[in-house]
């Protein structure tokens, strides 16, 4: 039997990079599904409560030690929703103070209540109707503290030492397994953006260079920059005709409140109109210090100051132009080699995300929100299935089946990671050495697209903002759907290529139209999953664009590699 997997093993390394993500990127939601649904629960056996002593903990990531006093823990974990009764028996602080016996009662998971008066209510409901045991010790305790948390994020930080007695004590297995995977995962992720930023700088400036004159070079980013734009307002288009025709939300229901630290982060950014934040955005062009910008990973700041530098080592010629132009391609091709070397590793990084997402989501807090998450993955489907694949035959005179299946690597990662910066390595090398588009247009279209093309982030805002509208009993009317329109186009412009950024943009969006920022809480829940299916759509549209801007310039267009 073992050697029968060794055969096995072999036969799928020799398969070809898209395939073997494919199979990484099944196996491991098959994985975590059945981990999901066989181990996801996990309770304190025979409703007896763990017993811990005083303790320092540091976890992983914990920039400090934490106190942890003594007492006992009761835990319900599950997919969609965690329990603890924590019981803290009186003892002596560092500094000598005697401190009383104390009980908290913890819930994470997701409320339906409207209201933050109407969520406590529920709270006590939830927690009455847990069946937790009663300690006989805590009845001695005049009060039960009751603590809510959105996710085990908020609980981290909001109840350090409730978090830290839960990952040690309280996990079911499918959960601890999830997260064992996801570090691994974030490892290789970690990688990735190790090679981006001297990626970008490596080919962007070889590819200025190799351009032989700024003509040429201003003629290739109006084509790029037309091409971004009207990619990403037939997005927007789709999006609002999708939201139009199947009504999410119009048949209300029970919302979602944002959890604080959401609405704390949100609040943190309302004060700004979209002139502000496009402002900024051009502040960001300008970094004050370069390498700053290149120790922060500031995209555009780093694509903005390495083509003002190739720009003027074209004009200072000679001698120096040479020179320059031999580093930057001796550093592209080294960076092009590590790039590749990591990139052998993507099926076991795509394969732990997976099995970490699908291991530890409860599919309960989907059911309220089904249509809502249907009208965005019918436009997002739409969008990459037909517009843009239309804009590759029509304008790239490109097979739309033959260029999706070269670029099936970096899209399987762009899936498995949620961020366009993080995919950018494998998206370059995708496009240059499967796709046979030349550095000199990929270096260029590929790290700004990357910053300012956001094709699926336009077209989420534009329905989720839609959405929460018809969720509120608000009709828009055309002149308001316009403007969320352009306001979602200019904000997309803004949203760096991370995960979630687009929450934050949106702010800008709900307030052109003058509904509350607090509304975002209606699509906290599902974000994580529909950031997933557009950060497909962002990484598609780029590489697209780098076969259009590639047969605008003239360019030979060769068939993708097999």
């Amino acid at each position: 039997m073992f050697r029968d997997w060794m055969r096995r093993l072999i036969a799928v390394g020799r398969l070809s990079m898209h395939w073997q993500v494919l199979v990484a990127t099944v196996l491991g939601a098959g994985i975590g599904l059945a981990l999901n649904f066989f181990a996801g629960t996990y309770e304190s056996p025979g409703h007896v409560p763990f017993e811990f002593s005083n303790d320092q903990v540091q976890l992983l990531g914990m920039a400090a030690p934490i106190t942890v006093p003594p007492g006992t823990l009761w835990v319900r974990d599950t997919p969609g929703e965690t329990i603890l009764h924590i019981y803290t028996a009186p003892y002596t602080s560092e500094s000598g103070e005697q401190v009383a016996a104390s009980a908290r009662q913890v819930y994470v998971g997701i409320l339906s209540a409207a209201t933050r008066q109407e969520q406590q209510q529920q709270l006590e409901r939830v927690l009455q109707a847990a069946g937790i045991p009663p300690h006989p010790q805590a009845a001695a305790v005049s009060r039960v503290r009751r603590v809510y948390a959105p996710s085990l994020e908020e609980l981290r930080r909001k109840d350090p030492a409730a978090y830290a007695l839960f990952y040690r004590r309280g996990r079911s297995l499918g959960r601890a397994v999830g997260d064992a995977n996801q570090q691994v995962g974030l490892l290789f992720l970690r990688m990735l953006k190790m090679v981006s930023v001297p990626l970008i700088i490596f080919s962007l400036l070889s590819g200025v260079v190799g351009l032989g004159g700024a003509e040429r070079l201003g003629r290739m980013f109006g084509r790029t920059l037309l091409y971004y734009l009207c990619t990403s307002l037939l997005a927007i288009c789709v999006g609002l005709l999708m939201v139009n025709l199947i009504q999410p939300g119009k048949r209300g229901g029970a919302g979602l409140p944002a959890p604080p630290a959401v609405v704390q982060q949100f609040e943190e950014e309302a004060g700004k109109g979209l002139g502000a934040v496009l402002f900024e955005q051009l502040q960001n062009l300008i970094p004050d210090n370069p390498f700053q910008a290149v120790a922060e990973a500031n995209f555009l700041s780093i694509i903005a100051f390495t083509l003002a530098f190739g720009i003027f080592t074209i004009l200072a010629g000679g001698r120096t132009l040479e020179f320059i132009r031999t580093l930057a391609e001796s550093g592209f091709a080294v960076m092009m080699r590590l790039t590749g070397a990591i990139i052998l590793l993507a099926p076991l990084g795509v394969l732990c995300l997976m099995l970490y997402a699908t291991a530890t989501q409860g599919i309960g807090i989907f059911g309220d929100l089904g249509l809502y998450m249907l009208t965005v993955a019918s436009a997002l489907v739409f969008h990459a299935a037909v517009v843009l694949p239309l804009v590759l035959r029509l304008v790239a005179r490109r097979s739309p089946w033959q260029y999706a299946q070269a670029m099936s690597p970096a899209l399987f990662m762009a899936f498995s990671s949620s961020s366009s910066n993080a995919t950018l390595p494998v998206t370059m090398d995708c496009v240059e050495n499967r796709a046979g588009i030349s550095n000199r247009t990929s270096s260029f279209v590929l790290p700004l697209g990357a910053t300012i093309n956001m094709d699926g982030t336009a077209l989420y805002e534009a329905v989720a903002v839609l959405f929460i509208a018809n969720f509120s009993g608000i009709d828009l009317t055309l002149t308001q759907q316009v403007i969320v329109a352009i306001t979602a186009l200019l904000a997309s412009v803004g949203a760096a290529g991370i995960p979630q950024a687009g929450l934050v943009m949106m702010i800008i969006i709900l307030q052109a139209v003058n509904l509350p920022i607090e509304s975002q809480g209606l699509i906290i829940a599902v974000d994580r999953v529909l950031d997933m299916a557009r950060t497909v759509v962002n990484v598609w549209s780029d590489a697209c664009g780098c076969a259009v801007v590639e047969r605008l310039e003239g360019e030979p267009s060769p068939q993708p590699a097999a």
